[in-house]
This record gives C-alpha cells, structure tokens and sequence, in this order.
C-alpha cells in the first residue's frame, strides 16, 4: 500500500508540474501578445499624426514579400499595400501604401491620416462599389527579433475615390489569422483558411466565413461535403461558373516535442452555393492535364480568359533538423470550365531559349530533351528531387541551372534576348529569377510580378524588381524594375545586437514611412507558411 500510495503521489506531482508549466507559458503567450499590442499601439500613435493626404512621387518600394498588390477597378494603377522584409538581424513590417501607374512605369507614395496598423500575410480584395474599395482583412505583426507575433482579426476598406481609410467593425468574424485566402463573391466576401502562431503553439484553419457588403455583416459557413483539411497559403479563385474553387495550400503538424512536420498540399475542391441562403456544398475534384508540382509560398493571379494563373513558389523537403527546398518562377494556368491544367510556355524561338534557363519543374516521366547550346558556352547543371506528394505519388522535378557566361555575364542568348526584347531603353527582357511569396497582378491583360524572396545560403533575400508579361502574346518577360540582390544589406547575427533588436527594431520601423531604407518583415528563423526557406537564385 505504501509503494502504491508513492506512486500515485508521485503521478499527481506530475500533473501539478504540467499544469503549472502550462499556466508560465499561457502567462508567457499573454505577456508577448501585450506587449505587440503596446509596439502596434505604438505605431498607430505615430500614424495619427498624418492629418491630411499627401502623394509623392517616389522611386520604386523597397525589398518586401508578403504585401497585397491589387488592381484598381477604374484606373491603370496598381496598389501595392503593407509587407515585411529581414535584414538578418532584425524585422520590419509595413502599412505604407504605393500606388504604381501602369501606363507611365511611375510610383506614387500615398500618405492617408487613419491607416489600418502594420501587417503582412493579410488580403486584400478590391470590389468596383463607391468609385473602387480595396478591403484588407487580418495578416500579422512580428516584433523586431522575429520570434513573436501579432495575428489580426480586423476588417478595412480603403475607399479609393476619397482615398480615406475606414475600420469597420462586425462582430462574429473570423478568429486572428493570416496566410488566409479572400475573394469577391457576388455582393461579399469570402474568406478561407489560414493560421494563427504564438511561441507556443500553433493552429490551422479551414472554416469558411462571408462578409456582406451590404449589411456589413459575417456570417460562418457550414458547407456540406467533404472538405479541404486546415491549411493556409492556398489558392482561392472564383470560376466563371460562379463556385469558389480552392488548391494546394501548406500546413504543419507537430509528430512529437519539438519536432513539425509541414505538408504541401496538392489537392484541389469546388465550394458551391446550392441556391438557399447559406447553403453550401464541397466537392473535390480532380483537373486533368499539367498539374503544379508539389509546392508552396506559390502567387495567385485572374488571366483575362478568367483562366486562374499560378507563379513560382518553393519546393521543401524537411528532416527533423533542417529544411531544403527548390524554388521556382514557372507559370501554370487552371481553366476552370475545361477542369484542366496546362503548363505556361513562352513562344517562339526566344522562348525555347528561355525554357533552357528557366529549368521549370517536369512532371514524373516529362522528360525534355536539352538542345545544344552555343558554341563555348557552359554547361547546364541539372537538379533532380524526388518529392512524394499527399496521396502517395512520387513526383521528380528537374532544374536546370544555367552558369554564367564568361567574367560572371549571362549566357550569350540571354544578351541577345534583353537587346531583341526591348521595347524601350533601360527595359530589357529578362525572366524573373526563382522565388516565393511574390506579389501578383493582372491589368489589361499584363502579369505584373513584384518582389518576393529566395534564399543563398543563410542569407534571405528580398527582392524589389517588377517584371511583365503580355498574357495575349506569351513572348517574352520584360523588366520594368530591376535589383542586384548583392547590393541588399545583410547584418550577421550576433547576441549584443539581438539584446537590443526590439527597441532599435522599433526605433527604425518609426521611420519608415518612406519605404526606401527600412523595408518590412515579419519572420526569420524556423519557416512557416508565409515564408517558406529556399535555396540560393542562381
């Protein structure tokens, strides 16, 4: 009796430390989300300060990934709004808003008094109500350490004929969360997904909520069916047909302490209205043809055939201790009224050089015979992975590395298309290199493609440049912007500087309303949904 009455003491002593272990790190989690809110509020002060509009013309925005880049229902412009960026020592996060003209290649810095709080990882969704309304729902803070952060659950609509921002407030949304997807549906907002993460834990969504922009009012979801299970990071389009379709996405699972295991998903569902209010039904489905590969951190854009368009993104492969991955800048379309995939190929001769460089991803048993390249010229280096997918399948993707030319130039078919595709001075045609979390727009039929990032080594870097490609010809890439990743400042770690990053990381995020030296940034460290670890851009 006196041994069984030590154990059982023994095993209430442990249940009593547990619990008092879980109660530190729920104190813990409390403290952190306090003091974000106090650096947010913080910032809000100083955001208050902005009394009027102003709008200046400016260089292009600083290096960010994680922004939204939105089209304006009436006029040439895109709008690019919030992001983040990691110098290797500290995070930025941003709420500045820019304004790109799209006939003039020229960007404007708009100042609004009353701006939602800083935040990346959010959506925005533009709707042609009042002369044009861009709505921005959730995204997160990080402090300046990148080990803390803030996840949003407020709505905003930035009324773009008055350019005047405006909080509006509903009660029964959707939880804080960012890695979220959000279209316009009809006369709302449909929402999908997304995570929310503190230092102690983490949780994936696939609820579904509608905002009414009528009554200013959610409502949560309850389709029947089968469903997609909770991710974030996914693609979320509207078919012509009206239903709301949903693919891929990225989500994690912790397989014992301290040790996540992520998942790339690659399957694809129809969520349909059934005609009664609020009736809803899931349907998996199944598209033919070309399918992306295995792969997440992936942009989203509409073609103008209403075709959905799919950008690069990263493909990770993860051991107990470390993460590698394979990025790309490959395009795939999703034709919804066809229930097909196809590949993106660029035409004609040019083309067929630009394939050899790009080293997009083969599907399993693709393969693509290389030409011969000119005379000299170096050797292509071949990647080749082996990734299993969800269901089982074991796909492989290849890429091709192309090495420099001769005194670190580009290949001489590379030079030959930035001086034949130009079509003007300063603008030559060159692809995007490989990234993820790029920002994505479609206007007149031109894909803008901004930012993102990709990472050499240790060394995250955020990218700044603006490509385009005429969706209707399919010819070449053109860069509107360009940036040498070398010139980037990167700041090793070190401890006397990470003791002091959060006040100095405030210190700089005050004054970055201009956006030219202190760029936005939300994380560093372990990778998650919104920013995905990659290999060096060759």
């Amino acid at each position: 009796m006196g041994k069984k009455g030590k154990k059982e003491k023994k095993g209430r002593g442990a249940e009593k430390t547990a619990a008092k272990m879980e109660k530190k790190a729920s104190k813990r989690s409390r403290k952190e989300e306090e003091d974000l809110e106090a650096l947010i509020a913080h910032f809000q002060t100083l955001d208050a300060k902005k009394t009027q509009v102003t709008e200046t013309p400016c260089p292009p925005p600083s290096p960010r990934l994680n922004a939204s880049l939105s089209v304006h229902p009436e006029k040439d412009e895109l709008i690019l709004f919030g992001g983040e960026y990691f110098n290797g020592q500290k995070t930025f996060v941003y709420n500045d808003l820019y304004v790109y003209n799209t006939r003039k290649n020229t960007w404007t810095s708009v100042d609004i008094p009353g701006p939602p709080p800083r935040r990346c990882a959010h959506q925005a969704v533009v709707v042609p109500q009042g002369g044009g309304q861009l709505w921005v729902f959730g995204g997160e803070f990080a402090s300046p350490d990148g080990e803390q952060f803030y996840h949003y659950r407020d709505l905003w609509v930035l009324h773009l004929a008055t350019r005047t921002w405006e909080q509006v407030r509903s009660t029964g949304g959707p939880s804080g969360r960012s890695g979220h997807r959000m279209v316009a549906w009809k006369r709302q907002l449909v929402l999908f997904g997304g995570f929310h993460e503190s230092t102690r834990d983490y949780i994936y969504y696939n609820d579904v909520y509608t905002f009414s922009l009528d009554s200013f009012t959610w409502s949560k979801l309850s389709p029947a069916g089968p469903g997609p299970t909770p991710r974030s990071g996914c693609l979320m389009t509207v078919t012509p047909q009206g239903s709301i379709a949903i693919y891929g996405g990225y989500s994690k699972q912790r397989v014992k302490k301290d040790v996540d295991r992520g998942t790339q998903h690659s399957d694809m569902f129809l969520l349909k209205s059934e005609g009664g209010e609020g009736k809803w039904v899931w349907t998996r489905i199944n598209p033919s043809g070309i399918k992306p590969t295995p792969r997440s951190g992936f942009s989203v854009a509409v073609a103008p055939n209403q075709q959905t368009l799919l950008f690069g993104g990263v493909c990770d492969e993860e051991e107990e201790e470390s993460l590698d991955g394979m990025f790309f800048n490959d395009l795939y379309f999703f034709d919804a009224t066809r229930n097909r995939w196809f590949a993106g190929q660029l035409k004609g001769p040019k083309a067929e050089k630009k394939k050899r460089r790009r080293g997009k991803a083969e599907e399993c048993g693709a393969g693509s015979e290389q030409e011969p390249g000119p005379a000299g010229a170096p050797e292509p280096v071949e990647v080749v992975k082996e990734v299993v997918t969800e269901d089982g399948t074991v796909v492989t993707i290849k890429q091709v590395l192309m090495s420099p030319g001769p005194g670190g130039r580009p290949p001489p078919e590379a030079e030959d298309e930035a001086e034949d595709g130009a079509s003007e001075p300063g603008c030559p045609s060159a692809e995007p290199c490989p990234r993820s979390s790029a920002m994505l727009a479609v206007r007149h039929g031109l894909l803008y493609v901004y930012g993102g990032m990709f990472e050499a080594g240790d060394r995250q870097v955020t990218l700044s440049d603006l490509h385009c490609l005429d969706l209707h010809k399919m010819d070449a890439w053109k860069t509107l912007v360009d940036m040498d990743p070398e010139t980037q400042e990167w700041l090793e770690e070190s401890d006397s500087e990470e003791d002091s990053s959060s006040s100095e990381g405030a210190a700089a995020g005050d004054e970055d309303s201009g956006g030219d030296e202190d760029s936005g940034g939300d994380e560093a460290g372990e990778p998650r949904p919104c920013d995905p670890v990659l290999q060096v851009c060759s």
